[in-house]
């Protein structure tokens, strides 16, 4: 059997998030400039929104832009612009083909206009498909996202929207996220060999299943995808239970 079969067969994990690390080191290996690993990286993420269709995955999240990759060297900033909003135009028939429906999270406003005018576009567009849900993160922080939830849930209760602030509960406060409506992820993966989560849903991956690999980004492939899933597959997940209560359930 093969993996993907394998997968399916025990199960998915509903939601997968992955920080995509490594395209520039990729380039620097092979004396290429940072922006050709972005290029490769931009394949990368084709193969592996095809290959979470393939199997049948809900929703996949790609921490594409952090809020601190603006502090980048600004030739970089820009090319990594010019290269999302070339990709728009480009993916877009492709996308409806595959039924992927596009979400973004973060300070969207920080974006050049004309990217987020093609971003916005993309997301109206693919509104009502009905296949894998692809988040992007651009200029996103989980630290900036769990402030700005904060003062939209004072700025509530100030406002007589909230009766009682001593009452608000986890799932309230989910609600104000950049992530509400959407279940946090079950698995986060991430490319390059680092192990940390680089201000990525923080609070989202409070019980999330952690898997790091050492390839760089454009080197991914979809069957790195697919042996992730599996990985995750074998793992018990307790949530602060035993395995006997588990078992029990």
């Amino acid at each position: 059997m093969e993996i993907k079969e394998e997968i399916i067969a025990n199960g998915l994990p509903q939601h997968v998030a992955i920080i995509m690390d490594g395209n520039g080191r990729w380039a620097q290996q092979r004396g290429f400039e940072r922006i050709y690993g972005h290029r490769e990286g931009v394949e990368t993420v084709k193969r592996v929104v095809e290959g979470a269709g393939e199997i049948g995955l809900k929703y996949l999240t790609l921490y594409t832009f952090s809020i601190e990759n603006w502090n980048r060297p600004e030739a970089e900033v820009n090319a990594l612009m010019g290269l999302m909003a070339d990709a728009i135009v480009h993916e877009t028939s492709e996308l409806m083909r595959q039924g992927v429906r596009i979400k973004v999270i973060g300070h969207t406003t920080d974006l050049p206009e004309e990217v987020w005018k093609k971003m916005k576009g993309l997301i109206d567009q693919t509104a009502e498909n009905t296949g894998v849900t692809l988040i992007l993160a651009l200029s996103y922080g989980a630290r900036w996202e769990i402030l700005e939830a904060a003062k939209r849930l004072a700025s509530d209760y100030k406002e007589g929207k909230m009766t009682d602030l001593l009452q608000t509960t986890e799932d309230v406060f989910a609600g104000y996220l950049t992530t509400s409506g959407i279940p946090d992820p079950d698995l986060l993966i991430r490319t390059s060999g680092e192990c940390r989560l680089s201000n990525f849903l923080l609070w989202q991956s409070a019980y999330t299943e952690f898997y790091f690999i050492d390839k760089f980004w454009p080197d991914f492939e979809k069957d790195d995808l697919y042996l992730a899933i599996r990985n995750f597959q074998q793992r018990e997940r307790r949530f602060g239970m035993t395995g006997e209560q588990i078992k029990d359930k």
